[in-house]
This record gives C-alpha cells, structure tokens and sequence, in this order.
C-alpha cells in the first residue's frame, strides 16, 4: 500500500490492465483506428491517436518504457508515426486542441522512436549517463521526422509549433526520453481531455522533485530547468495568477510560485508567503527513463516538513538499492 504522502502521479494508466497484451492485442487496436479514420473528421480526432494510447499504456509505468519490449513490438509505433504524416493544410484546419494533441502525441511517440531506433544506446560522450538519448547523435536538433506535411526534428516540433500557442504547460506534456524530463504519461493526449491533462501536468510538476524542489530547512526552491528554458513561455502563463504576491520579485520567479502554491503542503505554501525563499534551478537527469528488473522511480520520494525526502517505492519487486536522490550532474546542453 502507498504511503499517504508517496504522490506517484499515475492516474492515466491505473484504470487499464499492466500485462502487456500479444501482437495480436496491438493489431486490433490498429483495426479499431482505422475503422475510426474512416467514419467522419470528429471520430477520426478521437480515434487518431488510439494505437498510440494502448502503446502507452502497454509499455510505460510511471514515466519509466519497456524499451526493450516496445522494440521487439514496434509495428505499431510505425504504423502510427506514419499515420501523422498528414498535410499541412488538413493539421491548419483543426482546433487548436487537436492540433496541440497532435503535436504533443507525435514528440512523445517520435522520442519513443528515436530511442528504440539506437536501444541499447551505445555511449558515446562523458558529458550525459550511459544509455541516455543525448548519447544518440542528433537525436533533437538533427534527425528529421515526417509529421503533419512538414520535416521537423525534435527541437523543431517543441520550439516552432508548441511555443507558438503560448501556454507552458505543454513544455510540462513533452516527455524528452529523460528521468529529469515531464514524465511520460500513460495515455495519449486528445482533444476533448486536454485542458484535464494539461492541468494534471501542473499539478504533478509542483510535486515531482525534478520539476519543483522546496527544501524547508534551507528556504529554497529549487525549479526545473525546463522552466527556465521556456521562461517567457512560463511568464504569460501564470505570472497573472500571483496577483499582489511577491511583487518583488523576476516575472518568472512570480509565475514559479504562482504555479506550485495550490498543489503543495500547507508549511511549503507559509514557505512561500513569508517570500523570503531563494530560487535555483536544477540540472537535467538525462539516465533514459527504462523500466526493467532492479530499477526505481526516484519520483515517488517526497520532500515531507519536518522528516525530509520520503523513499521511494520500487516499481518493480527486485533490486538492489534506490537510485541516487541529489540533482544529476547533467544538464540540458543545446
């Protein structure tokens, strides 16, 4: 049983069963999409990303692939990455939360790819962890992917097409391969549930170590740096939200606080008020976000008033000790 105060946000793939389901499982659901597609433009928006939603749920737990299963079973990824490479004309044409889905499903599935495509990832550089999507060359800013009638690397899908419809918290739904990254839901993004995702999203940053950190006993607040890397993104999105508090201080640390109060303890939230914090930001854990034998979610530990961090709860029933809790080392370097 889960502690009370063990937060592992997972709610998208409680609901549906964790045994991965044969071939045969993957090739119905492709089926039921394709008899989708073909039944009108809102069933084909519902049904578009339905291989994508048993895929992962197939094959994520708490953020963390089976990278090695979704390899020997990648039919069905390819099949749906194909699918996306609809024109252009047609994506201009959809509600901006379809096209935010759209774009949000193609990164995580696209990220999922590029993984499996190098898996196991041989290391290359000193400067990220073995095995992490920073040792596969060009992965973000190189490799380019047909999605929606154009060529875009990774990069390219996050800073030309999500930033243009200004809310950040779609950097909080982009899964970039990485334990330090947004975690990877259990379930694709679709239109009508969007603005509920996309909340939950907030709500799970402020309570994730790697998103927001507030250390009590130092009077700090250590942010992720996804959050200073979309600063302005972050500024038009919440600074609104702080009214008259801490109007001394940056916008983005005003749009910081305003985004985690409502989601954190009461003695975090005074934290907060007295406005005498100091603000940091972390480093990104780049480890690969696999799920395997022995391996634990450091994101099931809570830093709790009057105790510090919780441990975390292994995902798996065997292993030989918890992953390092401090901030990784390895940082974002585009």
């Amino acid at each position: 049983m889960r502690a009370s105060l063990d937060r592992v946000w997972e709610p998208d793939s409680f609901r549906r069963s964790r045994r991965p389901p044969s071939r045969g499982g993957l090739c119905v659901a492709a089926a039921v999409v394709a008899c989708a597609l073909g039944t009108g433009v809102g069933r084909a928006q519902a049904g578009r990303h339905a291989v994508l939603d048993h895929i992962l749920d197939t094959y994520v737990r708490n953020g963390l692939v089976y990278y090695r299963a979704l390899r020997a079973e990648r039919g069905s990824l390819d099949r749906y990455l194909a699918s996306l490479d609809v024109p252009a004309a047609e994506v201009s044409g959809w509600t901006p939360a379809e096209q935010q889905a759209f774009w949000l499903n193609a990164y995580n599935a696209l990220v999922l790819r590029t993984v499996i495509d190098a898996y196991p990832i041989r290391t290359r550089s000193a400067d990220y962890p073995e095995g992490s999507i920073r040792q596969i060359p060009g992965a973000f800013d190189r490799a380019g992917h047909r999605v929606g009638g154009r060529t875009l690397t990774l990069d390219g899908i996050e800073t030309m097409l999500l930033e243009t419809f200004g809310d950040a918290r779609l950097a909080l739904a982009v899964g970039r391969g990485a334990v330090g990254s947004p975690r990877l839901r259990s379930e694709a993004f679709v239109a009508d549930r969007l603005e509920a995702q996309l909340a939950e999203a907030t709500a799970e940053c402020a309570t994730r170590l790697s998103c927001a950190r507030i250390d009590l006993s130092a009077d700090e607040v250590e942010l992720s740096p996804v959050i200073g890397w979309r600063e302005a993104a972050f500024v038009r999105s919440f600074e609104a939200r702080a009214g008259g508090r801490w109007a001394n201080r940056s916008p983005i640390e005003r749009a910081a606080a305003a985004m985690i109060y409502p989601h954190v303890y009461n003695r975090e939230q005074q934290l907060l008020e007295r406005n005498t914090f100091r603000v940091t930001y972390g480093t990104l854990d780049w480890r690969l976000n696999v799920l395997g034998t022995g391996e634990f979610s450091t994101e099931s530990a809570r830093w709790v008033p009057g105790v510090g961090r919780l441990r975390a709860r292994p995902l798996t029933p065997t292993g030989p000790k918890l992953w390092k809790t401090r901030p990784s080392p390895y940082d974002h370097a585009r």
